[in-house]
């Protein structure tokens, strides 16, 4: 293989082997794997029971039907379950830095954004992941959705987009433990509250809330325009419908901007001394 190829998929082969060893390690007790998956999975479905209460009360909410909003929210939790997956080792690194572990990390010829990836990968969280999907394929189906290679597109992009933005929000809660050592627990209204806000329609929220999660987290861009999109439904907001189509690349670039917030951090890391 050429030099530069090489050097490109030695990071994908190193994460890849990280992510084997983890699968083989948690398989090492599969009856426990097994059951925590599967408590995950009904703690997750409690969650929409609430929404169907509140259907089963209202009929409606803002002109939103129950099965509508099943669609949004199982988007938004397949999106957030892959990014808990594969990016909850920097919802640790508050602990490597407390420690010292983070000053190894340094010392390695690696990335430490490779590094942290490759510390902790969840496979019960296909508990939240198989519950989102559902609640994702009983929404479309309720409401006749038919998928065309376009929308199952748009919904495959928004939902890697979001992982991405998830991944991202757990990036810059990770970079305070830089300055702050202990973990912020307030970092934590992005994440499981920006999942909470984004498995209802954006368009139900304040103007400022909007606003928000449409130009600051634009948690509104991996979920609530492309299921716009998906349902065939003119924005209530009155953004242009080609805007879901940009959408998805709005997560991964917001990741990206996260990685360098991240780097500028570990430039201005100072150990513990432990």
């Amino acid at each position: 293989m050429d030099t530069g190829l090489a050097e490109l998929f030695d990071p994908v082969r190193l994460y890849l082997r990280f992510v084997s060893l983890s699968f083989q390690s948690q398989m090492q007790y599969r009856a426990s794997l097994v059951m925590l998956s599967i408590a995950h999975f009904f703690s997750s479905v409690t969650e929409f029971l609430g929404t169907i209460a509140l259907f089963d009360r209202f009929g409606s909410l803002q002109g939103w039907t129950l099965a509508e909003v099943a669609l949004f929210y199982g988007m938004v939790h397949v999106a957030f379950s892959l990014s808990e997956s594969g990016a909850r080792g920097f919802d640790l690194v508050h602990l490597y830095v407390k420690s010292g572990s983070f000053d190894r990390m340094l010392l390695r010829p690696r990335s430490t954004v490779l590094q942290v990836l490759g510390q902790d990968f969840q496979l019960l969280r296909v508990g939240r992941f198989t519950q989102g999907m559902f609640f994702l394929l009983w929404g479309a189906s309720r409401l006749g959705i038919t998928w065309t290679p376009g929308k199952l597109l748009l919904a495959l992009l928004a939902i890697l987009g979001g992982a991405a933005l998830f991944s991202g929000l757990f990036v810059l809660q990770a970079t305070l433990s830089f300055w702050t050592v202990e973990g912020l627990e307030i970092a934590n209204i992005l994440t499981y509250g920006g999942t909470e806000t984004a498995q209802y329609p954006l368009s139900i929220y304040r103007n400022w809330l909007r606003e928000f999660f449409i130009f600051i987290v634009p948690l509104a861009s991996i979920n609530y325009f492309p299921a716009l999109r998906i349902l065939g439904r003119a924005d209530p907001l009155g953004y242009p419908s080609w805007v879901a189509s940009l959408s998805p690349a709005i997560g991964v670039g917001f990741f990206l901007m996260c990685l360098q917030v991240w780097n500028f951090g570990v430039r201005h890391y100072h150990s513990t001394g432990s």
